[in-house]
C-alpha cells in the first residue's frame, strides 16, 4: 500500500479536493482508486458586520493556504514525499452568496453568504416574473435586492460569482462555474445545461430602465457540467495555493461546485430517482427528479446535479438541536444521582428506546423550532412540547416524538414532492447526526419518506470528498462514461451502505403525526406571539 501511494504521490497520480464550509475549510487528497490518503484542515467562522454576514477576504485566502499546508505536512509525516504534482484540483464551497466585482478585479462589497435573509422582496418579484422559486440565498436575489436598495455599487458590476467560483478564478483565470454550483446563482435550463435565456432575458427588460453598463449574461461566469476542464492552475494561482512554493503550475481544474453538489457525490445520489438526505444542526433532502414540477412551490428549491440534472431540494432551518437538549437533560438527571455517563451510550439507549413507542407517538406532540422555519410559515421558533391528558405519556413515545418532529418541517416539503407531484425515489441516502446510532434515525426516516433509506460506513470524507471524485472523474473517465456510470464502478463499486425499508406501521404512525403536527401550528404561532 505504502509503495503504491508513494508512487502515486511522485508521479501525480492523484487529485486534490477543497472544500469551504461554513465553519471549516478541508483538504482530502485521494490515489487512483479513489480513497483519501491524506488530509488537512482549517476552522473558521463567519462575521455579522453591518447587518451582513460575511468572510473577509484574507480569512478566505489565509485559510486556503492553511489548509493546504496542513495536507501537505500530512503527506510529507505519512509517506515522507514533498507534495510538487497532483493530477487534478477541484474547489467546492458553500453555495450561492453574493460577490461582485469592478473591472479592475476589485470586491465592490463585503461577500454576502448564504446565511442572509435580506432580499425578500427581491425573491418574491422575482419568483413571480419568472413563475419559478427563486429563494432569498441565490446570487440572482442578492443582485436585484441591492438595485430594489438602490445600492450605487450595482452600476460598476464587471463579474458576479460565488465563492468557489471566485477561488477557482483566481487560481486559473478563468471564470466558471460547474452546472450544481450555477444553479444556486441563477434558474438553469435543463436542456441546454446553462442558464435559462427567456428568464435572463426577462431579468434583463426589468432593469433596462437603470441603464447599467452591463447585460446579466455579461457578468454571468461560463456554466460547464462534471467531466469538462475548467482551467489549469496558473504559476500565480500555485503560489497562492501553496505559499512554500513546492506545487507546481499547470495541473488541470474541474468545475467548481457547491457543497450541494459534492454532498450528492460522496452518498452516490447523482441518478434520476436517487436522493441523499443531510440531517444534523438543520436538514435537507435534496431528490434526483425524471421531470419538471407542474407547480411552483415555496417550500421546494430547483437546483441541479453536477451533471445538469433537475434536482428538487427541501431544505429546513431545524433538526436535532432540541433532540440534543433533551438528550442533556437526561445526562444532568443520571449525574444528580452520581452516574457517569457516556453520550454515545445514552444517544443509543434513548433513541433505541424510540422504537418501542406506539406507532404515532402515543398522542404526543412537540415542535423543535429553535429557529423559524419556512416550510411552516415561521421567522421565528420556540421549542415546544405539549400533550393532552389523554396522550400515552412515557419515555418511549417522549423520544419517538422528538425524533419524528426532527423531520416533521422536512415531511411537510417532501410530502408535497411525493404526494402531490408524484415524484418518486428508489434509494436514498442519509448522512449526518441524526444516523449516528445504528438504524434508529434511518428507520424514522424511512417511515417519513416511505422510501428505502440506505446509510454507507463512510461517506468518505463529506463535501471535500466529493470534489475530489470530481476531479478525479475529469481526469480519468472513459469516452462517454457518465458521472453515475463512474461513481458506481470505480469508487462505490456495489457498496450501498445498509438499507432499512418502511414499516407499513410506522408510515401509517408518521402520517398520523404529521396531521397532529399540522393542526398543532397554531400553537407553535401562539407561543411566537407570546413568549417574547
Amino acid at each position: 500500500m505504502g509503495y503504491d501511494v508513494k508512487n502515486a504521490l511522485e508521479t501525480g497520480k492523484t487529485a486534490l479536493g477543497i472544500e469551504f464550509g461554513s465553519t471549516r475549510i478541508k483538504a482530502v487528497l485521494i490515489d487512483g482508486d479513489n480513497n483519501p490518503i491524506a488530509s488537512g484542515s482549517h476552522d473558521w467562522e463567519n462575521r455579522y458586520e453591518n447587518g451582513v454576514w460575511t468572510y473577509a477576504l484574507d480569512d478566505i485566502w489565509t485559510g486556503l493556504q492553511d489548509a493546504y499546508k496542513n495536507l501537505a505536512e500530512d503527506v510529507k509525516t505519512q509517506y515522507g514525499v514533498v507534495l510538487k504534482k497532483i493530477g487534478a484540483i477541484g474547489f467546492s464551497a458553500m453555495m450561492h452568496g453574493y460577490m461582485v466585482f469592478d473591472e479592475k478585479d476589485e470586491l465592490l462589497v463585503p461577500f454576502r453568504t448564504w446565511r442572509n435573509n435580506i432580499t425578500g422582496p427581491a425573491s418574491e418579484k422575482l419568483t413571480e416574473l419568472f413563475g419559478y422559486h427563486i429563494p432569498q440565498r441565490w446570487s440572482i436575489a442578492h443582485l436585484y435586492q441591492s438595485i430594489l436598495n438602490g445600492e450605487e455599487h450595482v452600476g460598476k458590476i464587471h463579474t458576479l460569482l460565488t465563492l468557489a467560483g471566485y477561488i477557482h478564478w483566481e487560481l486559473t483565470g478563468r471564470k466558471v462555474l460547474g452546472v450544481g454550483e450555477a444553479s444556486g446563482m441563477f434558474p438553469i435550463d435543463i436542456a441546454t445545461k446553462d442558464f435559462n435565456a427567456r428568464m435572463v432575458a426577462q431579468f434583463d427588460e426589468l432593469v433596462a430602465e437603470k441603464n447599467y453598463g452591463w447585460k446579466l449574461r455579461d457578468i454571468l461566469p461560463q456554466v460547464l457540467v462534471a467531466g469538462e476542464e475548467a482551467g489549469t492552475l496558473t504559476a500565480k494561482g500555485a503560489k497562492l495555493l501553496d505559499v512554500s512554493g513546492n506545487l507546481e503550475a499547470g495541473i488541470p481544474l474541474c468545475p467548481p461546485e457547491g457543497d450541494a453538489g459534492t454532498g450528492m457525490v460522496a452518498t452516490n445520489s447523482v441518478a434520476e430517482r436517487t436522493g441523499n438526505v443531510s440531517a444534523g444542526t438543520s436538514v435537507f433532502a435534496m431528490i434526483v427528479m425524471e421531470k419538471e414540477l407542474q407547480k411552483v412551490y415555496d417550500a421546494i428549491d430547483l437546483v441541479t446535479t453536477p451533471t445538469g440534472s433537475l434536482v428538487a431540494m427541501v431544505h429546513c432551518n431545524n433538526c436535532t438541536s432540541d433532540l440534543n437538549a433533551w438528550v442533556g437533560l437526561f445526562r444532568e438527571f443520571a449525574e444528580s444521582f452520581g452516574m457517569k455517563v457516556d453520550m454515545d451510550e445514552l444517544f443509543g439507549t434513548l433513541y433505541n428506546k424510540a422504537l418501542e413507542g406506539d406507532a404515532d407517538c402515543g398522542g404526543l406532540l412537540a415542535y423543535n423550532y429553535f429557529s423559524g422555519e419556512h416550510i411552516t410559515g415561521f421567522t421565528e421558533g420556540r421549542p415546544m412540547f405539549v400533550r393532552t391528558p389523554e396522550s400515552k405519556f412515557n419515555l418511549a413515545n417522549f423520544m419517538r416524538v422528538h425524533l419524528f418532529t426532527s423531520l416533521g418541517a422536512l415531511k411537510t416539503g417532501l410530502d408535497i414532492l411525493f404526494k402531490e407531484e408524484g415524484v418518486q425515489a428508489d434509494r436514498v441516502t442519509g448522512h449526518g447526526g441524526l444516523f449516528k446510532t445504528k438504524g434508529v434515525g434511518q428507520g424514522i426516516l424511512a417511515a417519513a419518506m416511505n422510501t428505502p433509506v440506505s446509510v454507507m460506513e463512510t461517506a468518505g470524507e463529506g463535501g471535500a470528498w466529493g470534489i475530489a471524485l470530481l476531479a478525479a472523474y475529469m481526469l480519468n473517465r472513459k469516452d462517454g462514461e457518465t458521472l453515475d456510470a463512474y461513481l458506481n464502478e470505480h469508487v462505490f463499486g456495489g457498496n450501498t451502505g445498509t438499507c432499512v425499508a418502511p414499516k407499513a406501521e410506522d408510515v401509517a404512525g408518521f402520517d398520523e403525526f404529521i396531521k397532529r403536527y399540522a393542526a398543532g401550528l397554531a400553537i407553535e404561532h401562539a407561543a411566537v406571539a407570546n413568549l417574547k
